[in-house]
């Protein structure tokens, strides 16, 4: 009599036109130093003709460990493929591999022991670029257990990472069809905030993130009309699941400085006028809605400025200020109050035609220090009264509105 043990990961891969990054891909999940018994591959081939779906039946038919192959018709993006795979995951923890990255050899095994020593529901595994940039603030240090509020793990939210499968289904888990770019931080979010704990593996790299030359990238197609989509999804989920105060608005800053103010960067300049003010229209209820104080002072100046020119409704003003940044210009800085306030000189700066208040041009203390004569105030009570004077000044120009609301 054969026993059937449950695997312990379920990889899951989702495969749209991936020859030939799908060899070095499946080459990584044989490597494994795990024992081919506790895990299981569940490849989803999505409508692709350049020989995938056939690659994947051969490895199929020669892999020491369970695969299960699907093909079907294209979906039109990622979520399909994986949602189908995870429906037939048996695991105790599920992996999306996409099928142009590939592993680390003890990846899995690693990401598996840190979630069982420490019970938590999801593991970050290092992340290397390879021909391509991967995110890189998160991996310091290996945590055992990391805080969503008070690590940088809020900045790496794509879907390659060790999940605890019995999570997803306690909560009905999925990711979100009906996005076609940023549908994984959705998700991998959620995962963040209802989890029992988020461990992070930094001392070895788990994941190589590989950039393709074809342009078929998912992360670098698409309209800027997505981008608004996934920053409106993101922003409506964290609203949802955590209260308004500081920790809502530490959530916050990754939507605005990671999805939304892109689309008012340098691109912004090359727009025809069409385009910027629709960008405009689909930010501004974004803006009314979630751009707070308590987001406004964690960024820097020139992110600041430009989304409240954004909530201003000023597409006039941030021109100048995005081609100032194009220009990768230092900004000149005054220095007042014997030092300890410091304002850097964006374009508008006391400009009594665009009365712009000074708050936003003022500089924290991380990116104040190092300005000569620079001087921080005691026992960090200058950043309190900084705030306190931003949210007196916005509501004298902008009585009864919020901190976003337009200006006529």
């Amino acid at each position: 009599m054969t026993v059937v043990t449950q695997p312990d990961v379920s990889v899951i891969i989702g495969a749209y036109e991936a020859m030939p990054y799908l060899v070095e891909c499946l080459a990584s999940v044989e490597a494994q130093t795990i024992d081919p018994a506790r895990m299981e591959v569940i490849a989803v081939d999505d409508g692709s003709t350049d020989g995938t779906g056939e690659y994947l039946e051969e490895f199929a038919a020669r892999a020491p460990m369970s695969v299960t192959v699907i093909r079907q018709e294209n979906s039109g993006g990622p979520s399909g493929p994986r949602n189908v795979g995870l429906a037939k995951a048996t695991g105790r923890f599920v992996f999306f591999l996409d099928a142009d990255d590939r592993l680390g050899p003890e990846a899995l095994e690693r990401m598996i022991a840190m979630a069982d020593k420490n019970g938590t529901d999801v593991v970050l595994g290092k992340v290397e670029g390879v021909n391509r940039s991967a995110p890189k603030s998160m991996w310091g240090k290996t945590l055992d257990r990391a805080d969503v509020y008070t690590s940088n793990i809020k900045f790496t939210l794509s879907a390659q990472k060790l999940f605890r499968r019995s999570l997803l289904e306690q909560h009905g888990m999925r990711f979100d069809e009906s996005l076609f770019t940023g549908e994984d931080a959705l998700f991998t979010l959620e995962a963040y905030l209802r989890a029992n704990g988020v461990s992070v593996v930094a001392d070895y790299t788990c994941y190589y993130l590989v950039g393709r030359d074809d342009g078929k990238q998912v992360t670098k197609t698409g309209s800027y009309t997505l981008r608004f989509d996934s920053a409106r999804a993101l922003m409506k989920l964290i609203a949802d699941m955590v209260p308004a105060g500081d920790k809502r608005d530490l959530l916050m800053v990754r939507p605005f400085l990671i999805t939304l103010l892109p689309q008012f960067g340098p691109k912004f300049l090359t727009d025809s006028e069409e385009v910027r003010r629709h960008k405009f229209e689909l930010a501004k209820p974004l803006m009314d809605a979630y751009w707070t104080p308590g987001v406004a002072r964690r960024l820097k100046v020139h992110e600041r400025l430009r989304l409240h020119l954004v909530a201003m409704q000023r597409p006039d003003l941030l021109v100048d200020v995005v081609a100032f940044v194009k220009a990768k210009k230092q900004a000149a800085a005054v220095l007042e109050k014997r030092g300890t306030r410091l304002y850097l000189i964006y374009p508008h700066f006391r400009s009594r035609a665009a009365r712009i208040p000074d708050e936003i041009y003022l500089a924290d203390p991380r990116e104040a220090r190092p300005f000569l004569g620079y001087r921080e105030a005691v026992a960090n009570s200058f950043p309190r009264r900084a705030l306190r004077k931003v949210r007196r000044t916005l509501r004298r120009v902008l009585p009864g509105k919020g901190f976003g609301a337009a200006a006529a």
